[in-house]
């Protein structure tokens, strides 16, 4: 679907590429996307994604601080758009650029998290949160308070002191949030990361979290035998739970041993979730 690709080594060679492609109006857009959905048009869909690749270089360049090449983060955001563009419904009358900038965010944060080594060592929910919440908050409480101490920051943030003093450490070789991206001009890299009123990094750890918990329940679901499996599946992973008499007599045993073998079967799916967990 897409053909534009990053093949420039400068930004100024890529920037040249997408400008070659204005902007779209909303009737124009609109026509293109129904055109993708009800024709799978590949034309209207690249269109559609070239035509909103200058929103992705600028959603990028929010991310610098992280210290990743700028090309690298435009080519996830890109996927991201991508993305939009197959999901997107144009019959709600809304703008692709509103709708992609989530998928655009969330392609990004994926990409920071699977090439940061800290955050490879520390996958919790909250310690995710405070590698992308850190210095925003701590700039935020620096101009309501005039101070910023660890434990402020962790009770802002709900993780504990010592967590915060480790990133704060491990986050000191990268480049200040506070230096000027472009001297005497008085605006930081911190005014380019993403607002903190967003949820998005909140949206894909969430994401991620779900994922990683269905990858642990399938990976714990082949230690059980096909009959252990099937009880369990239509006992707890249906929609419409299943009787023990409906499964007796699928099996011809009694209630009783399907209850047993549920039992035992949730015993040693726990104690392998436990395990995987570490």
């Amino acid at each position: 679907m897409y053909q534009l690709a990053l093949t420039g080594n400068t930004l100024d060679h890529y920037m040249a590429q997408i400008n070659q492609y204005k902007l779209l109006d909303r009737e124009a857009e609109r026509e293109l996307a129904l055109r993708y959905r009800n024709e799978n048009d590949l034309d209207a869909a690249q269109l559609l994604v070239c035509s909103n690749l200058r929103f992705v270089v600028k959603i990028a360049h929010e991310y610098r601080a992280y210290g990743l090449k700028l090309l690298d983060l435009i080519q996830e955001g890109n996927i991201g758009l991508m993305k939009a563009v197959k999901k997107f419904n144009p019959e709600r009358n809304n703008r692709l650029i509103s709708y992609a900038v989530w998928w655009i965010r969330a392609y990004i944060h994926n990409f920071i998290i699977n090439s940061w080594s800290l955050v490879k060592i520390g996958t919790t929910q909250a310690r995710r949160k405070l590698f992308f919440k850190l210095k925003q908050t701590q700039a935020q409480l620096q101009r309501e308070n005039g101070e910023a101490c660890d434990d402020a920051v962790a009770a802002h943030l709900h993780v504990n002191a010592e967590e915060v003093r480790e990133m704060t450490t491990r986050l000191s070789g990268d480049q200040s949030l506070d230096v000027e991206f472009i001297e005497g001009e008085g605006q930081t890299w911190l005014d380019k990361l993403a607002s903190t009123d967003s949820d998005q990094e909140r949206l894909l750890i969430e994401h991620e979290e779900e994922r990683n918990r269905n990858s642990a329940v399938k990976q714990a679901l082949s230690t059980l035998n096909p009959r252990e499996q099937e009880i369990v599946r239509e006992r707890i992973l249906a929609e419409s739970p299943a009787t023990l008499q409906k499964l007796a007599e699928r099996f011809s045993i009694s209630r009783e041993r399907v209850r047993q073998i549920e039992k035992r079967a949730l015993e040693r799916l726990r104690a392998c979730m436990e395990t995987q967990a570490g």
